[in-house]
């Protein structure tokens, strides 16, 4: 199960998983492109599960579980994706801003997270992988909302990892530095150039470079991983 997997790094995770043999359900906000990262799983020859959820809302998440379940039997892997922004700076914030950001990026992750974790403690075995951001480490201008939101999921993380590691289930986060995405794409070239300053290998990450960082955590090469955060990042923060 992939959040947010019609586009960007959780398209780049869902394929990488179908590449390696896994059925892929996707729950996304748009639709229609969940349902061309669904079409191209199927081209891989890998069964796929669609259906548009908004991750803050708990009980659509509990129904996507549930049709999750009756249509492939269980959940093995949970990669919570989904994330927005909502950028600017902390006195211009509106309450709104705050709310969503905190709303998808982290009640979100809570929301997912205990639904398939019922799933998990069942089967005794699952691998829970969610999707920080360097920026809850380090913090950054004009995105405390953001920030607060990725950290929150960290301790999240941690907490998880802890609670069901008994059960046989691995929890740990990823922390993304700067991948090019659609979200990322927006920026101006001053901010880019920037942002290359400070990365000591001197490119901006792909999409790939997270989806490869899933597949180890999701496999036995990572079963005595549990409640860490792996950057990726280029050396950005150290």
């Amino acid at each position: 199960m992939v959040t947010g997997g019609g586009a960007g790094i959780g398209k780049a995770i869902s394929l990488a998983l179908a590449k390696e043999g896994a059925d892929i359900a996707i729950t996304d906000v748009n639709l229609e492109t969940a349902q061309q990262t669904a079409k191209e799983i199927e081209e891989l020859g890998r069964r796929s599960y669609v259906a548009q959820a908004d991750v803050s809302d708990s009980g659509a998440i509990e129904s996507f579980v549930n049709a999750v379940v009756e249509k492939f039997g269980r959940i093995d892997i949970l990669v919570n994706n989904a994330g927005i922004t909502r950028d600017t700076l902390l006195i211009r914030m509106k309450d709104a801003d705050w709310d969503a950001v905190l709303k998808i990026n982290l009640t979100g992750t809570f929301n997912c997270t205990r639904a398939v974790s019922k799933i998990m403690l069942k089967q005794r075995s699952g691998r829970i992988v969610n999707m920080a951001s360097v920026i809850g480490l380090m913090g950054n201008v004009g995105q405390a909302n953001y920030a607060a939101s990725k950290a929150g999921v960290i301790a999240l993380t941690k907490s998880a990892a802890k609670e069901l590691a008994s059960r046989g289930i691995l929890v740990n986060a990823i922390a993304p530095g700067f991948i090019m995405t659609r979200m990322t794409e927006v920026l101006s070239e001053q901010v880019k150039a920037e942002m290359l300053k400070i990365i000591p290998l001197s490119r901006f990450g792909k999409p790939e470079d997270i989806a490869n960082t899933v597949l180890f955590l999701v496999s036995d090469s990572a079963s005595y991983i549990t409640g860490q955060v792996i950057q990726v990042d280029g050396g950005m923060v150290m």
